[in-house]
């Protein structure tokens, strides 16, 4: 995550034509979207103390705060010039202020399920197991599965033979059967890596964040491009369609809930419409699922 802040800002001002925010083009350039030097214009701060701020030089200029962090007015002026929306916004704040860690957390083993679902409170257990009727699942910043509900296990095989990755992304790019399982497999692709940039800029010093990164970099090519792209969306809500070998093509709304008191784990639930072809297809899954286990 070195360099991160430069990556992001780059990235923003490569968006935004000078046209766009009322300057002039003055013909070809050669790199696209706004200089830095316009950036600086348009946000009332000096060339220098900008060029110093995208490459993490800690620029000397009163808009500092008296704790050396650049200020919540130039992080703001910044965001409104670059166009950022709500989470691109935060993101800046995180990226630009991170949060000081005494030492980066050595990256954990692969939990055994039981292993991972002790990580989960017995409470929001209870909560995942009463929702019979909706798929759901806790997740980590990392994108870990720590925790699931029974049809959440039937849809997504957590726990069945060969099922041992329990990572988002890992299942997303490392699957080959990822590719059919998500019809809108570029999107599902896209929006997971802007969750878990998101996700890693409020985690800086995460080592194991680091190392998934660096694993998928090194293994998958979309990974790549898309990780290059700095785009940060949080999956707080949606549609997915998935095609599950059982229950056939579903449509799955879902929403994604904060845990309080766990702020680094989230509630996915899926929650189709009841009545809904896909609702009743889960209905079956599950069925299917518990006479299985019989």
């Amino acid at each position: 995550m070195d360099g991160e802040l430069g990556d992001f800002l780059r990235s923003r001002r490569a968006r935004i034509q000078p046209e766009e925010v009322g300057l002039p083009s003055y013909g070809r350039r050669r790199v696209p979207g706004l200089r830095r030097e316009e950036v600086a214009q348009l946000a009332g701060v000096s060339v220098d103390y900008y060029v110093r701020l995208e490459q993490g030089r800690g620029p000397g200029d009163p808009s500092r705060t008296k704790s050396g962090g650049v200020s919540d007015a130039v992080l703001d002026a910044v965001a409104r010039v670059l166009r950022l929306d709500e989470a691109e916004h935060a993101y800046l704040r995180a990226v630009a202020r991170p949060r000081r860690v005494e030492s980066a957390p050595a990256a954990p083993p692969r939990s055994a399920p039981g292993e991972a679902a002790s990580r989960v409170r017995p409470g929001v257990r209870l909560i995942l197991d009463g929702m019979d009727r909706n798929p759901a699942y806790v997740l980590d910043h990392r994108m870990d599965v720590l925790g699931w509900n029974a049809l959440a296990d039937a849809l997504l095989d957590f726990t069945g033979p060969g099922s041992a990755e329990r990572n988002i992304p890992r299942r997303v790019f490392l699957d080959p059967a990822a590719r059919e399982i998500y019809p809108d497999w570029a999107a599902i692709a896209g929006q997971t890596v802007a969750h878990l940039r998101l996700q890693a800029g409020h985690h800086p010093g995460d080592a194991a964040t680091g190392e998934l990164v660096a694993e998928l970099s090194r293994a998958d090519e979309d990974f790549r491009g898309l990780w290059a792209d700095h785009r940060v969306k949080p999956c707080d809500h949606g549609v997915k369609q998935l095609r599950h070998p059982v229950a056939g093509l579903l449509t799955l709304p879902y929403e994604t809930l904060a845990i309080p008191g766990a702020p680094d784990q989230m509630i996915v639930a899926y929650t189709p419409e009841p009545g809904s072809e896909t609702a009743e297809r889960l209905a079956l899954l599950g069925s299917w699922a518990t006479s299985r286990a019989c």
